[in-house]
């Protein structure tokens, strides 16, 4: 499950190792990649989480997949826990890397500018700011955020906007999935210099006894593409020693 912005694509460096152990199903969330084009008919509606979410299980029951692991990096990490929350029975476990787990004053201070400016600034404008402040100038993260902005250009402004509204509800909902704890296994990927988002990790998993964190070391957000060795490292072992595990 790949974050706002993103495409499937951003999984190029999981594709060879996954598939060596496992059936991979790789989804472009609505408005994204190759489903850019499927929701013309909802172009003046708002998007919720619930309802991204929804048509994650639309895909599940078209291709008659009962349950599966689910892997996603950034806010598809809260599509994943949302989906969790709406349907536990067909997650098996939950690898979220680059985990969005709550806003810090920063980002939120972001998102009032964005919400501010966004229809008198270009959407890549904000796009681009967002990517620098979430991947700073760092050699090992360019890649990353370059390829972030390649993805987001994809996207058309009304669907930017739609998706940048999702923004305002992160805390109200990550704060519910916080206090409630799935027994669901979870793991949770994160880069060591991922400065806005790893903190909220390390004090939740405190109370969450079924999650677990592993720092990737000199490494940003996101942490599938900096360091995909280690992220398919762990990622993998997770899932195999789950994968007996019948839902």
């Amino acid at each position: 499950m790949h974050g706002a912005g993103g495409s499937s694509a951003i999984w190029f460096k999981q594709i060879k190792a996954y598939k060596q152990h496992f059936n991979l199903l790789l989804l472009d969330l609505r408005g994204h990649g190759k489903s850019n084009t499927m929701f013309q008919d909802v172009i003046n509606n708002h998007y919720s989480f619930k309802m991204v979410t929804k048509d994650i299980i639309d895909v599940l029951n078209h291709l008659s997949i009962q349950s599966a692991h689910f892997v996603g990096i950034s806010l598809g990490t809260i599509i994943i826990r949302h989906l969790a929350e709406l349907a536990p029975e067909r997650v098996q476990t939950m690898t979220l890397g680059g985990a969005v787990t709550r806003l810090n004053t920063r980002s939120q201070l972001l998102i009032k500018l964005g919400n501010f400016s966004k229809h008198i600034l270009p959407y890549m404008w904000l796009y681009r700011l967002f990517a620098y402040v979430v991947m700073p100038q760092k050699s090992q993260r360019r890649q990353s955020r370059h390829l972030f902005i390649r993805e987001a250009k994809k996207l058309c402004q009304q669907e930017f906007k739609r998706w940048f509204k999702l923004a305002a509800d992160v805390n109200p909902i990550m704060k519910y999935f916080t206090e409630k704890e799935l027994t669901i296994p979870t793991l949770y990927l994160m880069g060591e210099h991922d400065y806005m988002f790893i903190q909220p990790v390390k004090d939740m998993i405190k109370f969450h006894k079924n999650s677990i964190l592993t720092k990737l070391s000199n490494c940003g957000h996101v942490c599938n593409i900096e360091q995909p060795e280690a992220f398919n490292y762990h990622s993998i072992g997770f899932i195999q020693q789950h994968s007996q595990t019948i839902r």
